[in-house]
């Protein structure tokens, strides 16, 4: 197995929709930063790879646009998933393990403004049974952190103590959206927005679009004195039909932590949308008391569609890059209740990769 290392990392996130800038124009600022943190240029990229969602663009083969972005010249090496940022690093990470190639740039990107957010994902339900019905994002996230909150798991204090310390983290991160909130009490004094959640339970919506750079071996090493080396990568899915599952839990989310070794893991960036979702993810990756836990703000403070997953991934190799972490850990989810997961693990030390995915 190749030594592969996150070198480079790039966000957007459009707070106020202002100008409703093209996937082009998200794009092509994130790309920029990347070539400054590397000092590479295009012609240096062996490998591309974007995600994103037709479905959420409206239109069909929407990626292609994107690749405006790249530039014609060098012809390029491209591929695409119809998933978030971390899978196309996960498609990236493999490119590279062939040897083909030892460097790779993937990038994603969403405009959840663009529509109705909340009822185009209910497209990703089952078809028969459960999108007819179309639930919405929020609705279905009621109905887990309320069988939560029945089953004496957590309560809704101590959902707002997650959401605290996210918007408290979160005034140190340039890219969060501010919501305020200045204790526990106060916010749960707010109105319920989806009983028994609360608007500062749920991520906002948010257009935006990231980019992490890979690279193997030496090449991580011209980039950063202290690459932040991929040391593990695992992914599972549990079943579509939410009938089948205990919301509660999130066994695939639990089957990609236990394939990996979690030792000395001091940092954990969690794609929890939800702040129950948090709960639940830490008793499942079975999280040290001590590890700190969204430090950049999490996906509370900040959603964007396709994109806020990889930049969990993006925000643990900062902590690395910084000497602030010594092995972090990050979390991917897609689909509605924690249904499918990814979860990798990042260190200031080379090691071969460990993982699986089912």
């Amino acid at each position: 197995m190749r030594d592969v290392a996150v070198v480079g990392f790039a966000q957007r996130q459009m707070q106020d929709f202002d100008g409703s800038p093209t996937c082009v124009e998200l794009l092509v600022p994130v790309f920029k930063e990347c070539y400054e943190q590397t000092g590479w240029t295009r012609r240096d990229i062996g490998f591309w790879c974007s995600g994103s969602s037709d479905y959420l663009a409206g239109r069909s083969f929407s990626f292609v646009q994107a690749v405006d972005a790249i530039g014609v010249i060098p012809p390029v090496n491209e591929s695409h998933v119809e998933m978030d940022l971390a899978w196309a690093m996960y498609e990236a990470w493999l490119k590279i393990q062939t040897g083909e190639v030892d460097t790779a740039l993937v990038y994603a990107f969403g405009k959840s403004s663009a529509g109705v957010l909340r009822r185009t994902l209910g497209l990703q339900l089952d078809p028969y049974t459960m999108t007819p019905l179309w639930p919405d994002t929020v609705s279905l996230a009621g109905l887990q952190a309320r069988a939560g909150i029945d089953a004496g798991l957590w309560d809704e204090q101590a959902m707002a103590e997650v959401a605290l310390r996210s918007l408290t983290d979160a005034e140190k991160n340039e890219h969060a959206v501010r919501r305020g909130g200045s204790s526990v009490p106060e916010l749960l004094a707010r109105p319920l927005y989806a009983d028994p959640l609360r608007k500062h339970d749920c991520a906002p919506v948010t257009d935006g679009a990231a980019a992490i750079v890979l690279a193997a071996g030496d090449r991580a090493r011209e980039v950063r004195d202290r690459p932040a080396w991929l040391s593990g990568i695992s992914h599972h899915i549990d079943p579509m039909s939410m009938g089948t599952r205990d919301l509660t839990r999130s066994p695939s989310a639990a089957r990609s932590a236990a394939a990996l070794d979690l030792t000395g893991v001091d940092v954990a960036e969690l794609h929890a949308p939800f702040s129950h979702q948090e709960l639940v993810l830490h008793r499942e990756l079975a999280l040290a008391d001590d590890v700190r836990i969204n430090p950049s703000g999490g996906a509370l403070t900040g959603n964007p569609m396709f994109s806020a997953g990889g930049i969990r991934v993006g925000e643990a190799a900062r902590r690395i890059w910084a000497g602030e972490s010594d092995k972090a850990l990050a979390h991917a989810t897609s689909g509605p209740a924690l249904q499918q997961n990814l979860v990798c693990t990042l260190g200031a030390a080379t090691g071969s990769t460990t993982g699986g995915h089912r």
